[in-house]
């Protein structure tokens, strides 16, 4: 009988909790359940229908075939452009790469930069495919630990105190999946000088850079100085800000090096992203904008509610989310960690949520509000009747 010998590295990955969470609750919801889903981190909005347009145009254009694997040259500009325009960063399209979602953005990051001995300094909570990453490029996540008291932020003592000889890269997320946690400029610039000092890379995850609330800035750590820029690398995708997610198109921005390193990783593995894709990504960056400030008035309008809500629930305590779609209520004076906590809070009452464990932080539980408020209403009744039986 054939041994079908599994490798280490593929042996040692934890699943994903956020699609088996999310894949369950459509499972009951399809047997007739009425579950209300707090799980997947994606918008509830269609695409803008222009973008929409012009895949379709390419489509009927016969826009089908192989492109360069770093993307088409129309979309590598436009890229560009958009870091200039909105960022204030200067990057050739050489430096872009144009891939299969934000996913493969930073795996493609880390599989250039690390291998065996590394070192990634990773804060928790994270998002759950960072650590998992790191291991399949044979490195090693080294964890950070925040919490709700410090509104889930490293600081530059904690960030200094993790770096050693063997520390390759840092993983920088701001606004955060999955607490929506958003650093200041100041608290960016601060942590990105200790990398500079250290000299180690930074891979800064800003899929969520125009979900904003209550005033918060983002501001990129490449910005800040010269040497802020050669030490870092910008991951980025049209899944959030156009809600683009089944598109699978990321993109990143980095030194030229690493961007050449990146292009010769992917033209082994996937190749390019999807040709009539990337027209619709180029429509996306060079057109209209104006969806985004209704998704983020409902956004916000939703953000509230569950925040007030969550937090007028006894034994359950929330830091408001400040960016991205998420909330991250602590758990902990339940009595319960967030495995069983999300268990029986589906089986009893038909509530999604994802497990914080998943995110390297067993006290808590992500909540998306990316979905209707009559949902969110729903569930957060559900879940303050959950915790008020509990004993």
């Amino acid at each position: 009988m054939m041994n079908y010998r599994i490798s280490k590295r593929a042996a040692a990955l934890a699943p994903s909790l956020t699609l088996a969470i999310d894949s369950k609750a459509k499972q009951m919801k399809a047997e007739g359940q009425d579950v209300v889903g707090f799980g997947a981190g994606e918008p509830d909005f269609d695409t803008p229908q222009h973008i929409k347009d012009a895949a379709v145009k390419a489509l009927a254009e016969g826009f089908t075939k192989y492109t360069p694997s770093a993307g088409i040259p129309e979309l590598r500009q436009a890229i560009a452009d958009k870091f200039k325009r909105e960022n204030g960063l200067s990057y050739k399209p050489s430096q872009i790469i144009v891939s299969c979602g934000g996913k493969h953005s930073c795996y493609n990051v880390v599989m250039a930069t690390c291998q065996e001995g590394d070192e990634v300094i990773i804060p928790a909570p994270y998002w759950l495919s960072y650590p998992e990453m790191v291991k399949l490029a044979g490195a090693t996540p080294v964890i950070t630990q925040t919490s709700d008291r410090t509104e889930f932020k490293v600081t530059p003592d904690q960030l200094r105190q993790a770096i050693t000889p063997r520390t390759r890269l840092f993983l920088l997320n701001s606004p955060s999946n999955p607490t929506g946690t958003v650093y200041s400029p100041a608290e960016i610039k601060a942590l990105g000088d200790v990398c500079v000092e250290k000299g180690v890379l930074i891979m800064s995850d800003e899929i969520y850079e125009q979900l904003l609330y209550d005033g918060a800035v983002h501001k990129s750590v490449a910005s800040m100085s010269p040497a802020h820029f050669e030490h870092t690398i910008v991951v980025h995708g049209f899944a959030k800000a156009w809600s683009m997610t089944g598109w699978r198109l990321g993109f990143l921005a980095a030194p030229e090096p690493v961007a050449k390193a990146i292009d010769a990783i992917q033209s082994h593995s996937t190749s390019n992203a999807t040709s009539f894709a990337q027209k619709g990504a180029v429509a996306a960056l060079n057109g209209p904008q104006d969806h985004l400030k209704g998704w983020l008035a409902e956004y916000d309008r939703r953000r509230t509610y569950a925040w007030k809500k969550l937090s007028s629930i006894p034994r359950i305590s929330c830091v408001n989310s400040r960016g991205a779609f998420y909330l991250f209520p602590n758990i902990s004076q339940t009595g319960l960690k967030s495995t069983d906590f999300c268990a029986k809070l589906l089986e009893q009452e038909k509530v999604a949520a994802v497990p914080g464990v998943a995110f390297g932080a067993d006290d808590y539980i992500r909540i998306s509000y990316a979905t209707s408020m009559a949902n969110i209403e729903k569930g957060m009744e559900r879940i303050e009747r959950f915790v008020k039986q509990l004993r």
